[in-house]
């Protein structure tokens, strides 16, 4: 059983469809479950999910369709990332710089990035990139649930930007020497970043 803040919802529009798509995500673990509801649910509401039985506030409210986990995927610290975190194409693989500092101490805590920006970021914005929102929107998600997994470790979010930023800038300013051949590329597509878009094709092993 696991508890689930819904993120986004859409009608479903598919030919037999009815009722409602709600993706959630738990940040703790973190995980993902899409459900197909028949009524509509807030975003931000709290899910119980219980195998494929979700309820809300103790009612039933439909059956999960699809779920994902980070037990489903592989942090990979071995490449140059640009962006300091990124993903491949089929979303089994998260990458972090391997430059970047795996550890950060943040007001007295330590914070793994691994965590907070590999599998709180990087990957719900696969999650999401995958059920068809585009990269701003997703990235929009992800930031809130990296934000959430901050704040519960007791660190404050202005904190922890403060020395992600920092070490943002040096990773950016380096020059790649070996990306991943599997990376996607959305983001880079997004902000039409033709210099990086170089850099990783001229550097992918």
């Amino acid at each position: 059983m696991g508890t689930y803040r819904v993120v986004e919802h859409i009608k479903d529009r598919s030919a037999n469809g009815h009722g409602f798509n709600v993706m959630a995500i738990d940040f703790k673990e973190p995980s993902y479950v899409k459900v197909k509801a028949d009524s509509l649910p807030k975003v931000g509401s709290l899910l119980t999910v219980d195998d494929d039985r979700v309820s809300l506030d103790g009612k039933p409210l439909g059956r999960v369709s699809e779920k994902k986990s980070a037990e489903d995927v592989r942090v990979s610290l071995k490449f140059d990332i640009k962006y300091t975190g990124g993903y491949s194409m089929d979303g089994k693989t998260i990458y972090l710089d391997e430059h970047f500092p795996k550890f950060f101490t943040v007001e007295g805590k330590n914070v793994s990035t691994v965590e907070s920006i590999g599998l709180h970021h990087e990957l719900p914005e696969k999650w999401m990139s995958d059920n068809g929102y585009e990269y701003p929107y997703a990235h929009e998600i992800a930031t809130g649930i990296e934000k959430m997994y901050v704040e519960s470790l007791g660190v404050t979010w202005k904190g922890y930007c403060d020395e992600v930023d920092k070490n943002l800038r040096r990773v950016y300013s380096r020059l790649l020497e070996k990306s991943p051949p599997s990376l996607d590329l959305a983001p880079y597509l997004y902000c039409r970043d033709r210099e990086a878009l170089k850099e990783i094709r001229d550097s992918e092993e």
